[in-house]
């Protein structure tokens, strides 16, 4: 079962975290199609937020056909996202990456903003065709 982190300091709205957060553990296989999400009181015990924002989020979830709410017996995956398996060779490869950042003195939102322009370089071709 997935675990949300809430971080208020983000800027980020705490549903669109809830939101993000489980599409990055669909991504990673850590959710799968028949998984159960934590119950909104849950969510609400472990976080502390208003048990309308933990809904609004499912709803969003469910409205781009990644989870359905069944009436009395909670919320359940219905899609995956992604081929990123939390166990892959590119994952530690990634980890021993961020590890000899971090060793080199960059902060975290150093190595995201580094991350993400070699994201958006690697990946910008695939947005070119879209665009013309």
């Amino acid at each position: 079962m997935v675990e949300f982190r809430i971080d208020r300091r983000s800027g980020v709205a705490t549903y669109v975290q809830i939101v993000q957060q489980t599409k990055h553990a669909l991504r990673l296989g850590l959710l799968e199609p028949g998984d159960k999400l934590p119950t909104a009181r849950e969510v609400v015990e472990a976080t502390a937020i208003n048990p309308n924002t933990v809904l609004k989020a499912y709803r969003e979830l469910e409205r781009e056909g990644l989870v359905e709410a069944r009436r009395g017996l909670g919320t359940f995956v219905t899609n995956s996202l992604g081929s990123a398996p939390a166990d892959s060779p590119l994952r530690g490869e990634l980890v021993e990456w961020a590890a000899r950042a971090r060793a080199a003195g960059l902060e975290k939102d150093d190595v995201a903003a580094l991350f993400t322009s070699v994201l958006d370089e690697q990946f910008s071709d695939q947005f070119k065709g879209d665009h013309a």
